[in-house]
């Protein structure tokens, strides 16, 4: 049954059943944004702030609506770059144009409610909880019936926790529904349309927790290889249950970067299309998956011997300081990524049961030292052109790049080096020809990665860079066939 006003008009090309006469009201979260803003503000008040993490129970404890206006009051997400419902707002703009009334209601804190709307400058009421009233569900049905009367008003939302709304409303308007959700809302209001502003996919998630990345997690088998085993059945399958487990640990911390480093990602030219950023993948899923991940790779660490566990606790921990305060500390940062990698190599030889030479440990927290310094010797050279002397990237400013260039180069060819001095300081009665092969494609490589840094063609990771890199594909087939051949 059609609830419209007999008085209602529909304007020309404004589609079937849009009626100018009856306000249009619009939610917030999931709706005229692909986010949602309270755990956004929860995010930036954990990197900037994460002592005042301790108070969400108290705030809590007076209720969502307090809990909501606190957390405004503490931290302020960056508006401006919040991925919006590209598709809702075209449709809410020609309703403007036409003259059709539109109201923003959210269960949002009012300050963060207005920092959305106030700037798209077409709403003419901003309807929103104030630190007393959790304007949400029924709340937020009796407050539009108050205002408009029964079926006095559209209305466009994403989540079943506004069926009430939909009940109390002419039409209703869906973004992004479930097949449930649809169903649920037929039966109680007609549904005049459904925005598609697209659901994730599996390749999404896959994309979120960087699957190609977990290669980075055969440096385990490190210790296999020095120690000629690498095909021992049993000792094979321990380390490739801990390169699962260090997979899916990495594939945690990816995500937890990604969600601490959201503002900076959106403002990054490159960056602001990763499935967080652009909100293709909703913040509620990372943060369900997160745990998911880490306690997966707990779990299944538990099959091997409990040093591996308490490694790759270290790892989780290291990549936490990291993604908490260690990446705003110059140097620090590519130094914790250099450890990060040498933990793999040490859960490697603890999974397996293999002793690992420190002076190997050494040799790869070089390296990867080095390789953690040409990243952001790539990132500042690529942005370079747009930024003033004095503007950073992470802690690191435009004019440093030179400087980080020198170091990377120098730290990587002290690991090269170092690394070549292996089958003398430890040898183990093979010829060391095979590493100083290795040695000399590695010299190789890097001096390419380098160049290709420092001709800016290395945009993000340069391990993504490297996997698509046919030099780089050379270079690893080659290293690997050495390798196996010598095992």
């Amino acid at each position: 049954m059609d609830r419209a006003s007999p008085l209602c008009s529909t304007a020309a090309g404004s589609g079937a059943g849009a009626c100018v006469d009856v306000p249009l009201v619009v939610d917030l979260d999931g709706t005229l944004l692909r986010t949602d803003t309270l755990v956004e503000a929860l995010l930036v008040l954990a990197r900037k702030r994460p002592l005042s993490l301790l108070k969400l129970p108290w705030w809590l404890a007076h209720g969502r609506a307090r809990l909501k206006h606190c957390v405004a009051e503490q931290a302020h997400a960056d508006v401006a770059t919040l991925p919006r419902a590209s598709e809702v707002l075209t449709h809410l703009r020609a309703q403007k144009a036409q003259g059709r009334r539109l109201i923003l209601a959210t269960g949002a804190d009012e300050r963060t409610a207005h920092a959305v709307a106030d700037p798209l400058a077409m709403f003419d009421a901003v309807l929103a909880s104030d630190g007393t009233v959790n304007l949400t569900a029924a709340r937020k049905r009796d407050r539009l019936v108050a205002e408009f009367g029964e079926g006095g008003f559209d209305y466009i939302g994403n989540s079943t926790r506004d069926l009430a709304v939909w009940a109390a409303a002419r039409r209703a308007l869906l973004v992004a529904p479930t097949s449930r959700l649809s169903a649920a809302v037929k039966r109680v209001t007609e549904v005049e349309r459904v925005f598609d502003e697209g659901r994730p996919r599996l390749s999404t998630y896959l994309e979120a927790i960087r699957v190609h990345h977990w290669l980075k997690n055969l440096l385990l088998l490190v210790p296999l290889l020095a120690a000629h085993r690498l095909y021992d059945p049993a000792m094979l399958m321990n380390a490739l249950i801990g390169v699962v487990c260090f997979s899916l640990a990495a594939s945690g911390v990816y995500l937890l970067n990604d969600l601490l480093d959201l503002p900076s990602d959106r403002r990054h030219p490159r960056k602001n299309r990763r499935a967080l950023a652009s909100g293709r993948l909703p913040i509620v899923h990372a943060l369900v998956l997160l745990p998911c991940l880490w306690l997966a790779a707990a779990a299944l660490a538990t099959w091997l011997a409990r040093p591996f566990l308490v490694a790759l606790g270290v790892y989780a921990a290291l990549m936490l300081a990291y993604s908490m305060r260690l990446k705003d500390i110059v140097f620090v940062d590519a130094f914790a990524l250099g450890v990060g990698y040498t933990l793999r190599i040490l859960a490697g030889s603890l999974a397996v049961g293999i002793e690992v030479s420190p002076w190997l440990l050494v040799c790869s927290t070089a390296l990867f030292f080095g390789l953690a310094l040409l990243k952001r010797y790539a990132e500042l050279v690529t942005l370079r052109p747009g930024m003033a002397p004095h503007e950073r990237v992470r802690a690191y400013r435009s004019a440093d790049a030179t400087l980080i260039a020198g170091l990377g180069v120098a730290v990587a060819c002290i690991g090269v080096v170092l690394l070549a001095l292996y089958p003398i300081v430890e040898p183990s009665g093979h010829a060391g020809w095979p590493v100083w092969l290795v040695c000399g494609l590695l010299l190789f490589w890097t001096s390419h990665m380098w160049l290709m840094a420092h001709r800016g063609n290395i945009h993000d990771d340069p391990v993504t860079y490297a996997l698509h890199d046919p030099i780089s594909r050379g270079f690893g087939l080659a290293t690997v066939v050495v390798l196996l051949l010598t095992t």
